[in-house]
């Protein structure tokens, strides 16, 4: 852990995801706590994500308001990689609240107007988040000196997605979580604050109903979305109605405005508070949340007892790069233009997702999740990565229950040689192709003991990162049906 990230002194490690770390910092000059986020080390050199990066410190600097995130300061450590200070949101974000419990209607409420409020403001200042949910919804204590007048206030952060508004109206890339994207951001489609407006929508109807609306496995799902459920019914008449409005498909037919939609919603909740109006039983500022995190946990890399050398193969030139921020891994560029893919002869499915991959399995392959980082071979750091297996240690040698390992890694060329699997039958050959230009290789493994296969897919995702996917699965129809539901989000 460093002690100090230019001026600041580091306390600990708040979090970190695919391109960045955020770290508690105190600013001694000033007295105060502050976050640090610090592109990763590996996005350096890559001119369009350290790009976004900056751009993301330059759209909250736009906006003064109490309900976005505040960036304090900017700068550059001595290796190169940049920084943007930010307020410290002492209280973790929604998604760890409703983990812990569901809110009350007059606290899902004073969220929904909070949040609206943020939006109001990045909207004036001619941005849109384009990547609103629960774990960017920020909770921070105000006036945390007076003991009888502690509260938690909204913010808006991670606006690693933002964009602004004349760019966005010609914005063609596809990018968000898929459970709150608007279905014209999962075309790709020019958007406007009414996309974020259908996303604020979405976290309305789960906040008050207790549920999410949609489940989402695929921005193919997002752009052809399927009437939500009804809300249940003790909630005030007219809520869902309103709340409907807002998540309609076509954008024509939703509330001309987040201040409409909001505005309406408290209306038809019967209550006319201003958006920092604060119910009497608000959401209680929690003292755990200031305690050191744990680090998160690591767990072992699939097994690659030995390894098939690929062919040499042509590949064609790179017409442009996704951006991995907001890349939809693998196959989903595909499925958003051919349709649904399916899980053959297995029922139910589960949507297992972190902070940057999420990935739909049979429900049997999520009895033991694991969500952390790996230290691939060779590599000096940790990356992050997602396991899900129908049983713990399934990636171990001898193991034959079914699951999929996902994980970053370095490298700026596919692997000439893949991982592999002598308790398999001889293995495929090589499937060398490209994902929008984006080189991909695919071994698989049939005739594997305890009749399985195995197959092993890398992905070169940036100019020095790679995506590495292990599935083990009863058939290889199923195993592709796992593949092509792998999505990473954003920061």
């Amino acid at each position: 852990m460093p002690t100090r990230l230019g001026r600041y002194s580091v306390r600990r490690r708040i979090g970190s995801g695919g391109f960045a770390t955020v770290w508690l910092c105190y600013d001694e000059e000033l007295d105060s706590p502050v976050a640090v986020k610090v592109l990763a080390d590996n996005w350096t050199e890559d001119h369009h994500v350290r790009g976004r990066f900056l751009e993301e410190g330059r759209f909250l600097r736009k906006v003064d308001s109490p309900h976005v995130v505040p960036v304090y300061d900017a700068g550059q450590l001595e290796d190169g990689r940049p920084y943007l200070v930010m307020a410290y949101a002492d209280q973790g974000n929604l998604a760890d609240r409703l983990a812990a419990g569901p809110l009350t209607i007059g606290q899902s409420l004073a969220v929904i107007r909070q949040v609206g409020a943020g939006l109001r403001a990045l909207h004036q200042r001619g941005v849109l988040h384009r990547d609103l949910k629960p774990a960017n919804v920020l909770f921070r204590t105000v006036d945390p000196d007076a003991e009888d007048a502690l509260q938690v206030r909204a913010m808006l952060g991670d606006l690693g997605l933002g964009k602004a508004l004349d760019a966005s109206s010609r914005l063609t890339m596809i990018g968000g979580t898929p459970s709150y994207v608007s279905p014209e951001q999962a075309l790709g489609e020019g958007l406007d604050p009414r996309s974020d407006q259908y996303s604020l929508g979405v976290l309305a109807y789960q906040l008050l109903a207790g549920r999410a609306p949609y489940a989402h496995a695929s921005l193919a799902a997002a752009a052809e979305p399927s009437p939500p459920e009804p809300m249940p019914d003790h909630l005030p008449e007219g809520v869902e109605e309103v709340v409907v409005r807002a998540l309609s498909r076509d954008r024509e037919q939703r509330w001309t405005t987040v201040s409409a939609f909001v505005s309406a919603l408290t209306g038809a909740a019967g209550e006319h508070p201003t958006a920092d109006a604060v119910p009497e039983t608000w959401i209680p500022a929690d003292p755990e949340r200031t305690r050191p995190a744990a680090r998160p946990e690591s767990f072992t890399a699939p097994a690659d007892a030995s390894r098939t050398a690929l062919p040499e193969v042509t590949v064609p030139p790179r017409r442009r790069r996704w951006p991995w921020v907001v890349a939809a891994v693998l196959v989903t560029a595909a499925a958003v233009l051919g349709g649904y893919l399916s899980f053959p002869q297995v029922s139910p499915t589960v949507m297992l997702s972190d902070d940057n991959f999420s990935v739909t399995v049979p429900r049997g392959w999520a009895a033991h999740v694991d969500k952390g980082q790996w230290s691939p071979p060779h590599a000096d750091a940790d990356f992050d990565a997602l396991s899900a297996g129908a049983s713990a240690g399934w990636n171990a040698d001898g193991s034959t229950a079914p699951g999929v390992f996902i994980g970053l890694m370095p490298g700026t060329q596919l692997p000439e040689q893949m991982p592999g699997h002598p308790e398999c039958g001889d293995p495929e050959q090589p499937n060398r192709s490209s994902v929008d230009a984006d080189e991909a290789v695919t071994v698989g493994y049939p005739d594997c003991a305890g009749n399985v296969v195995v197959v092993e897919r890398v992905v070169q995702v940036s100019q020095s990162q790679l995506l590495w996917v292990q599935v083990r699965s009863p058939d290889r129809r199923s195993a592709n049906a796992v593949l092509d539901t792998i999505q990473v989000s954003g920061m």
